[in-house]
């Protein structure tokens, strides 16, 4: 007869194989929501007077230039979450909604809560789309050839809190010999900041020029939000948890350290879950074209910052902490080593930002069945994020934390002359 000796074996090497095969879950089926909805909260605060008008944050009106006061209530545009710090001081919400049922949505509807002072409802409105122009005809009889000058100056990257800059910093890169390889060991931006609101055909947006109100001061969006319109199911109705809602303005104190350094110190913010500073500024020299840009972050990493003065994921922030990116939520101070912007009189100046990450919600209906073979297939969903941003300058003596007199008077660079230096100008 013939043996079975070989097949057993084979049968007991395979059994582990069998016996994960049949204790795996299969992937559930999920579905996108037939409507998804968006809501940005940002508090941003700043003591550079006209930086919100200088970079994107509206331009006065005519009156307001001579004089005349207008509606300080309204005026409100779509996308200050975003300016990362360049906005007014103030609380900012931006919402956005959209339905696969109704692609082509143009108005819905907000229900807020009275804790809000924009109750009962919010107007959201989509923009028309935009006609493309046909592209400029080609003329070959006036060909011209494009004059190239090589760029001059260099940029200096700086990472780390404390007095003394490390050895090994700062990365040069010098615009004059740059190569590829330069340009990616400078140019590091770690963050990975998903989709939020949005304003587009087809997705009604707040605050809009049919709703401009601005979010008044001490506003709170705790309490039941609901969104309807055209398409969107009925009974899209969710809570916010308490804790998910505008947070504390950041308002750090800068003040003399050792070495030159600049230490920084701010108060803990309620539900942060962490904390982000990077600096920018101007290293003057002996001519314009020696002129240094200088970068500088407060990750434990090289990196320049770009990407981290937004919202973040959960679970970014959670690695990014891990990787010492981020400051733990329990940190508050940091000192900006010193010279990086120069030294003493001839110092530069230099624009400072700090993010705090606040909680974030998610919610959908019906929620996800806990039978991997059920599918999933949410009628609705929504997403809330919410950050703190600050903008200041360095080089400039501030306050301490519950100093009643002022600080003795340091002539303050304009606003203008920082921004010049930061662009060559």
């Amino acid at each position: 007869m013939p043996t079975l000796r070989p097949l057993s074996a084979a049968l007991l090497l395979l059994a582990p194989v069998l016996a994960a095969a049949q204790t795996s879950k299969p992937a559930q089926v999920v579905k996108p929501p037939v409507a998804q909805a968006w809501l940005d909260l940002a508090t941003h605060h700043s003591d550079m007077p006209g930086i919100a008008q200088m970079m994107g944050g509206g331009m006065p009106s005519l009156g307001q230039l001579f004089g005349k006061k207008g509606d300080q209530s309204r005026g409100n545009v779509f996308g200050q979450t975003q300016s990362m710090g360049f906005s007014a001081a103030g609380q900012y919400l931006d919402v956005s909604v959209h339905t696969r049922a109704n692609p082509g949505l143009s108005e819905a509807l907000q229900a807020v809560p009275p804790a809000s002072q924009l109750s009962p409802t919010l107007q959201l409105i989509a923009p028309q789309p935009v006609a493309e122009k046909p592209p400029e005809p080609v003329r070959d009889d006036e060909p011209s050839e494009p004059k190239y000058e090589k760029p001059k100056g260099k940029l200096l990257l700086y990472w780390g809190c404390g007095e003394k800059v490390r050895a090994g910093q700062p990365r040069v890169l010098d615009f004059a010999n740059m190569n590829l390889e330069d340009v990616q060991r400078i140019m590091v931006a770690r963050g990975n900041t998903p989709k939020g609101a949005r304003s587009q055909p087809g997705v009604p947006a707040w605050p809009n020029k049919q709703d401009d109100r601005k979010v008044p001061a001490g506003a709170s969006l705790n309490g039941e939000h609901g969104f309807s319109g055209q398409g969107i199911p009925e009974g899209f109705k969710f809570e916010l948890r308490p804790e998910v809602d505008f947070m504390a303005p950041l308002k750090p104190q800068r003040s003399p350290g050792a070495e030159g350094a600049t230490q920084v110190r701010w108060e803990q913010l309620p539900h942060a879950r962490a904390y982000f500073l990077s600096a920018m500024g101007a290293k003057p020299g002996a001519a314009r074209d020696e002129a240094e840009m200088v970068l500088w972050s407060s990750s434990e990493l090289p990196d320049t910052g770009f990407a981290l003065h937004d919202y973040q994921t959960p679970g970014g922030i959670t690695q990014l902490l891990k990787d010492k990116v981020l400051l733990q939520p329990s940190v508050t101070e940091c000192a900006i080593p010193g010279g990086i912007f120069g030294q003493g009189a001839e110092g530069g100046a230099g624009m400072l930002r700090m993010s705090a990450y606040g909680p974030e919600q998610s919610v959908a209906y019906p929620p996800r069945p806990t039978d991997p073979k059920q599918a999933w297939e949410p009628q609705w969903a929504a997403r809330v994020r919410t950050k703190s941003t600050y903008m200041g300058m360095l080089g400039v003596q501030m306050p301490t934390q519950g100093e009643q007199q002022p600080a003795p008077e340091v002539k303050k660079p304009k606003v203008t002359d920082v921004l010049k230096g930061l662009l060559g100008r």
